[in-house]
């Protein structure tokens, strides 16, 4: 049941859009069922795509633009797949792991799923830290004790209902989407030469290869397959079989319009490097760090403002997002239920010493995509042959032709893990 006036509007005005005589605009329609694909986007502008993307655009220029499309592409096709399992069945992905398979797997995977979940604060953490210290000179290991606190404080939302955790999680990747926006306009970029590189595919050497690969590898996040698929769960309940269908394409759209901001992010994050640092012959520009520093000399203080404060919401956000995924996780599995403080000081432990330990930040968040890599298997193919099953999903049963375009995402985004990790612990 709805938690406040708010939760209540939100449903009513839902289900008077799955009516047969609909109400209102074809925008009030959709906005009832905006919201959950907002929340899982926010790991695809975390903290870890800053250093792929810079880097990406540092030395190959827009070379690798299509690369950001292709997988944004397959994301919107996984994420709408996991969104669809909580819709169709009323239970996550995690359920339906601890459900369906062997005690003995069920527990594994938890176990892979709760690495995977430190491993996803940590990038979060660091990055949020980083964020407080390009802005304010606050000492990292400070920046992400001020990070806890405030990821607590954006998760005690969830007290008051659904809507409004949706509302701040939204308005902060509004807040990046903006910062990018105002980075398009100072930096000027070729958008002759973005065109070009959007639609053809190229590459320039091994080295972009590899980069490609760390693209599109780290581009769907394991905790992001699990936390869609619960955030469906209860929000809108409709038994009509006409009507969920209806629900479920106003979902996809959902997913379009989240992920295809958070693509357009993405993409400005390359082409802002590309159009600053490679465009000047700085290339070797690698880390966050080097990247806020050098911007000020070459655009301005303004530039530099943006980026850091982009960064800093990119972590706040994706740090709350990563906390309620976990939660997702270990309920779903292991029928336990934590409180969010202990939740959040179990997760946040490892990243507190690394940051402790004065490691690198940029190489902490690329390890970070590494560990990230192990648990994507253990989310994706599970995901594929629930959504392919008619005993499970009813209706809303994946045609073939999805669940085939989806098993060939599933194999390239496995293949292309295994070989990221494979060339990241060979040199």
């Amino acid at each position: 049941m709805p938690k406040n006036n708010l939760d209540s509007k939100t449903v009513q005005s839902a289900l008077d859009a799955l009516s047969r005589q609909p109400r209102g605009s074809r925008l009030t329609r959709v906005l009832p069922f905006l919201g959950p694909a907002f929340i899982a986007s926010v790991a695809y502008v975390d903290p870890g795509n800053f250093a792929t993307n810079i880097q990406g655009g540092a030395q190959f220029g827009y070379l690798l633009l299509w690369v950001i499309i292709a997988s944004n592409l397959i994301a919107m096709l996984i994420q709408t797949l996991s969104a669809k399992l909580g819709l169709a069945t009323g239970h996550n992905l995690a359920e339906h792991c601890r459900l369906h398979f062997p005690k003995p797997v069920s527990l594994g995977m938890w176990l892979i799923m709760e690495a995977v979940a430190m491993a996803t604060d940590l990038a979060e953490f660091m990055g949020a830290a980083l964020g407080f210290q390009l802005l304010f000179g606050i000492p990292l290991l400070a920046g992400a004790l001020l990070t806890a606190v405030t990821t607590i404080g954006i998760l005690g939302m969830e007290r008051f209902g659904f809507r409004p955790l949706e509302a701040v999680i939204s308005a902060m990747v509004a807040v990046i989407a903006l910062c990018y926006v105002a980075e398009i306009f100072i930096v000027k970029p070729n958008w002759s030469d973005i065109a070009a590189h959007v639609v053809r595919p190229g590459f320039s050497g091994s080295e972009s290869v590899l980069l490609a690969t760390g693209i599109i590898g780290a581009t769907v996040m394991p905790h992001a397959i699990f936390l869609h698929s619960s955030l469906m769960q209860g929000r809108i309940v409709v038994k009509d079989r006409k009507k969920l269908r209806t629900l479920f394409r106003y979902e996809i759209m959902d997913v379009v319009i989240a992920m295809g901001i958070a693509s357009f992010v993405n993409m400005s994050m390359l082409i802002m490097a590309a159009a600053t640092f490679y465009a000047t012959g700085k290339t070797s520009v690698a880390t966050i760090e080097e990247a806020y520093r050098t911007l000020e000399p070459l655009l301005g203080p303004a530039a530099k403002f943006i980026f850091g404060v982009s960064l800093l919401f990119s972590g706040l956000s994706s740090s709350s997002v990563g906390t309620s995924a976990g939660q997702v996780i270990m309920q779903g599995f292991i029928q336990r239920h934590i409180a969010l403080w202990i939740r959040r000081i179990i997760t946040m432990a490892p990243s507190l010493f690394v940051i402790a330990m004065g490691f690198d930040p940029t190489r902490t968040l690329v390890i970070s995509q590494v560990v990230l890599s192990f648990g994507l298997p253990f989310a994706i193919i599970p995901l594929v042959m629930f959504t392919r099953r008619a005993d499970i999903m009813g209706d809303l049963v994946n045609r073939r032709t999805t669940t085939m375009f989806a098993g060939f995402a599933a194999a390239v985004i496995v293949a292309l893990n295994i070989y990221l990790l494979y060339t990241t612990f060979t040199g």
